[in-house]
């Protein structure tokens, strides 16, 4: 018997919303990042290696059709009748002149079955006139902006050196709302400094965007990151999360969470040759059923413990 679902879950929500199935196929399309280029700073994030999340065919070194024609053959193995989602999603995916985003939106559109796109970026790299080119995008096609929030706390952002306030990612996710935009936000837990009581607490900040989809990560050690040689000298100042842990913190966190706000993931998985901490060895589709599991048990639903404040937000 399949257990009730205690949070608002992306796969019902896109049931709901397409009349067909849909799978998001990365594609590296060669941006930056300003705080890899030294617009911002150097190095980029003190926990980042974008070979962490992209499969074989996300390649910059090939075109965007390539890629997407590449992950197409990949998934319609299973099922042929399949449209897809271009995520642009290595890098931050606005960092370039209007005229260069159009361009590579527009070929990734220009793709059989490709029915929309999904935009990761910084919230320090977008403006008003690419809010307004996206606009006028989802008038046509099916639009997504997500930003990579990943902490509430500034002194966390410094510390990672994210190179962004938490101010500037509730403009952004503000301008990108009010411009009639769908828009996701990504957070990680379990971030240098962050108590449990941070930890819980930054899901009510979040609540108070005006988000429509949330990604939650836990945090990892990815071999090197600077994080990596960081954990490596001081393993006892980096705290890695046991799964238990994770889940016990995680459910708390989803309690302060607006109801109507959409999940779409709980954990990352990185290359087992590139991960150092935690190694948990537990597939996506098994942490969610303990999670479901652990949550049910315990009678916690999503929502279930924000403020009023909070619930009354997105308007």
């Amino acid at each position: 018997m399949q257990e009730t679902l205690p949070f608002n879950d992306y796969t019902s929500w896109t049931r709901r919303t397409f009349p067909f199935r849909v799978q998001k196929i990365s594609i590296d399309a060669g941006f930056s990042c300003p705080n890899r280029d030294g617009n911002v700073g150097r190095g980029g994030c003190i926990f980042c290696d974008n070979n962490t999340f992209n499969p074989a065919y996300c390649d910059a070194k090939k075109s965007i059709t390539q890629q997407l024609e590449e992950g197409k053959t990949f998934f319609r193995k299973k099922y042929p009748e399949m449209k897809y989602l271009a995520y642009f999603q290595a890098f931050s995916n606005t960092y370039a002149p209007l005229s260069i985003l159009r361009q590579r939106y527009e070929e990734a559109l220009s793709v059989d079955d490709v029915v929309g796109i999904v935009v990761g970026t910084r919230p320090d790299c977008i403006d008003e006139e690419t809010i307004a080119y996206l606009k006028e995008l989802a008038s046509r096609v099916f639009v997504i902006v997500e930003y990579g929030i990943e902490s509430t706390y500034d002194t966390t952002l410094n510390i990672i050196n994210r190179g962004h306030s938490f101010e500037q990612s509730r403009k952004a996710v503000i301008m990108t709302h009010e411009a009639g935009l769908l828009c996701g936000g990504h957070v990680i837990i379990g971030l240098p400094g962050e108590t449990d009581e941070m930890i819980i607490h930054s899901a009510e900040l979040i609540s108070e965007l005006p988000l429509d989809f949330l990604k939650i990560h836990q945090l990892q050690i990815i071999k090197g990151t600077k994080l990596a040689r960081l954990w490596q000298e001081k393993q006892n100042s980096i705290r890695t999360m046991e799964l238990e842990e994770y889940i016990e913190i995680l459910a708390q966190y989803i309690q302060r969470l607006r109801p109507d706000l959409v999940l779409e993931r709980f954990v990352s998985q990185s290359p087992a040759e590139l991960l150092l901490a935690p190694r948990w060895k537990v597939k996506n589709h098994e942490f969610t059923h303990k999670l479901i599991h652990y949550m049910n048990t315990r009678k916690l639903r999503q929502g279930a413990t924000m403020t009023t404040k909070s619930r009354n937000q997105r308007k």
